[in-house]
């Protein structure tokens, strides 16, 4: 990657779902285009096994992922900056163009229930960021 490649943060309450998913489907649409990343506000111990499912259907491996707290830092390196449910409340304010997107909480969900979220982020991605 080069220095170029805009920075793309994916925020969500726990970083253990939805987050953990957008920044794994932007990898897995984009290759190298976009530099992925994801935070929450709160984070779990752990992604979600059904998210990390889903994302092993297309190939990936996600289940060494750490949720993480998003930082002032983050919010000031990110290019686009996407809060995965409204209304969010971060800690500073982003440099970067912010895109909110609302999308439900897979919190209790099995893989099959995740599946048509990930299809929703998955065009998402594709319809908001990847015909730039």
């Amino acid at each position: 990657m080069t220095d170029t490649t805009p920075t793309v943060l994916f925020i969500c309450q726990h970083n253990a779902g939805r987050s953990q998913l957008g920044a794994a489907l932007l990898e897995h649409l984009a290759g190298d285009r976009f530099a992925a990343t994801s935070a929450g506000l709160s984070p779990a111990d752990e992604v979600n096994p059904a998210v990390a499912a889903t994302i092993a259907e297309l190939g990936m491996d996600i289940t060494d992922r750490v949720p993480r707290a998003v930082t002032v830092d983050d919010l000031d390196t990110a290019d686009i900056v996407v809060l995965m449910k409204p209304g969010l409340t971060l800690p500073s304010t982003p440099r970067g163009e912010v895109l909110e997107w609302s999308f439900p909480n897979p919190e209790s969900w099995d893989a099959d229930a995740v599946r048509p979220l990930r299809e929703a982020v998955s065009e998402k991605i594709q319809t908001a960021l990847l015909i730039r």
